[in-house]
């Protein structure tokens, strides 16, 4: 994810639709009364959390996914979703049941292998502010939705509740089993305007845009809701003819009949929740494939419409297609620094949506605003972006504090292409961020850690670019680099954590580096050496 910022350098047919959504009118039903609890003792129910303190409740216990298979329809008039979403996963313990996160949807149905089961429901309140399970019992002042302390300038934040579906099969599931649910539900999905930003399904005029971080995906299919989880997608939906459904990973096909077109996509590499989207509206596609990637790229209609530049009559659509199309050379300079790029798709999405305030990476399709395009900066923030496609989309972290990784590699890319592109050397850019007096709140924010409320702090983008800089220096391009594409090359596809890293560096380095990660991570004042 980049934000916008002045800181630092730079399917289901249309009938399927109706049946689905004759019974969605509202809210999850009335729930169904817990189950008795299977008889046999050696199961367990899985935890409502998959164990991340910084959001509690985000993701579950007791099984690991390794597929969903995504059948949507979309009804741009009145926002109404209708999904059936089949998750394939195994069991990581013996399980009584289980929860899968699904926010502000209601649910008609559920199978397990095929096997009605029954289904309750739990909402929990959420802070706007920190992101994290209100605790009513504790006031939790400062925290609620709407406060002034969310760090955010809009009269009003919103943050839909999380809500646990919990799924009790008719008999155990067996530690090492491989099991599959099915749900069937619909709705309107919720938008989520919180102190991390607007997402969720963001309605637009013709459309809707799904984009969000670090919440996003259980507003529009049950999901274990967290990046540790990744798995493969075929996400199919179904739009009235005319509009496009973009989404991640290689278009399968685009059929239409009886007024509407069904859009399938497939992600064949693991791929965590977050950064899975089925972007709906009236976009001018463009493709293109080049050194064994296929690029699509798509830009709202009404991006077309809107002048950008005035000296030249530029629209924000054409600026969107001139960033677009370097999309090749990004991807090329960024191998030479980071390794073979680690998929065979790529490209992005520019969406007509003023109030989207950060381009987000979503997986071989990052996701941009308009302003984005604003000015020459614009193709730096895309330069970020696809660097997340080796840091962040095949190398996911494995818990939110986790989030420098990300954004460090992301921030320093900017600041490779800058220096090669003639613009500022990456050690310019360092000593202008190093200038800062001691004093300056920029140090204070442990970046290794951030606390939930604050991870996406300029500090954690910047400051960990530094510490990649330092790292470098510290290394020598001869060991630095190299060391970056194994890690990015034997880590592929997975989940990592400072730990791991700072682990794999010291043994590419031959080199203790406890001292100097505590000092660029865990420390809450200035470095003041390596």
């Amino acid at each position: 994810m980049k934000r916008r910022s002045t800181f630092g350098a730079a399917t289901v047919g249309a009938v399927a639709l109706v049946a689905v959504l004759a019974g969605c009118t509202g809210m999850s039903p009335d729930p169904t009364p817990t189950p008795t609890a299977t008889p046999e003792s050696r199961y367990q129910p899985g935890a409502a959390g998959i164990g991340d303190p910084y959001y509690p409740l985000d993701g579950n216990g007791g099984y690991d996914v390794e597929h969903y298979d995504l059948e949507l329809a979309y009804e741009p008039e009145t926002g109404e979703l209708a999904g059936r979403a089949v998750v394939s996963a195994t069991a990581t313990q013996d399980l009584s049941r289980f929860d899968l996160d699904l926010d502000g949807l209601m649910v008609t149905r559920v199978t397990v292998d095929d096997v009605d089961t029954e289904f309750t429901t739990e909402t929990f309140e959420i802070s706007a502010a920190t992101g994290q399970p209100v605790d009513q019992e504790a006031g939790d002042e400062g925290a609620a939705p709407g406060d002034d302390d969310a760090g955010d300038d809009r009269e009003e934040l919103a943050q839909p509740g999380r809500t646990e579906l919990i799924v009790t099969p008719a008999t155990g599931i067996d530690d090492g089993s491989a099991f599959t649910v099915a749900v069937e539900y619909g709705g309107v999905p919720a938008t989520i305007d919180d102190t991390f930003g607007y997402g969720g399904v963001v309605r637009t005029a013709d459309g809707a845009v799904i984009v969000g971080q670090p919440r996003v995906a259980a507003t529009w299919f049950p999901a274990n809701d967290h990046p540790a989880d990744k798995a493969t997608f075929r996400i199919r939906m179904s739009v009235p003819e005319g509009l496009q459904a973009i989404s991640n990973g290689r278009l399968v096909g685009a059929v239409t009949e009886d007024g509407r077109t069904d859009w399938e996509w497939v992600m064949e590499k693991p791929m965590a929740t977050y950064l899975a989207t089925a972007t709906v509206g009236d976009f001018a596609v463009s493709t293109l494939s080049q050194d064994g990637i296929d690029y699509w790229n798509a830009v709202g209609s009404g991006l077309y419409d809107e002048v950008a530049v005035e000296a030249t009559g530029q629209s924000y659509g054409d600026l969107a297609d001139l960033a677009f199309a370097r999309g090749p050379e990004i991807t090329a300079f960024l191998t030479s620094r980071f390794g073979p790029y680690p998929f065979t798709e790529s490209g992005g999405i520019a969406v007509n949506l003023d109030d989207l305030d950060y381009a987000l990476e979503n997986q071989t399709r990052p996701i941009y605003g308009p302003w984005v395009f604003e000015g020459p900066e614009g193709l730096s923030t895309v330069v970020h972006e696809l660097a997340h496609q080796w840091f962040g989309d095949s190398l996911s972290i494995a818990a939110w504090s986790d989030i420098w990784l990300n954004e460090s590699f992301a921030t320093y890319a900017e600041w490779l292409w800058s220096e090669d592109q003639g613009g500022q050397t990456a050690q310019q850019i360092f000593d202008f961020l190093d200038d800062q007096p001691a004093t300056d709140p920029f140090w204070t924010l442990e970046i290794g850690d951030p606390g939930p409320a604050r991870v996406f702090d300029e500090a954690v983008y910047n400051r960990g670019a530094m510490t990649l800089h330092a790292l470098r220096l510290k290394l020598g391009d001869e060991v630095f680099f190299p060391a970056v594409q194994s890690w990015a090359a034997e880590n592929a596809y997975g989940t990592v954590s400072t730990d791991d890293f700072i682990a794999y560096m010291e043994e590419a380095s031959g080199s203790d580096l406890g001292d100097f990660f505590d000092t660029w991570l865990f420390t809450g004042s200035k470095p003041t050496a390596g």
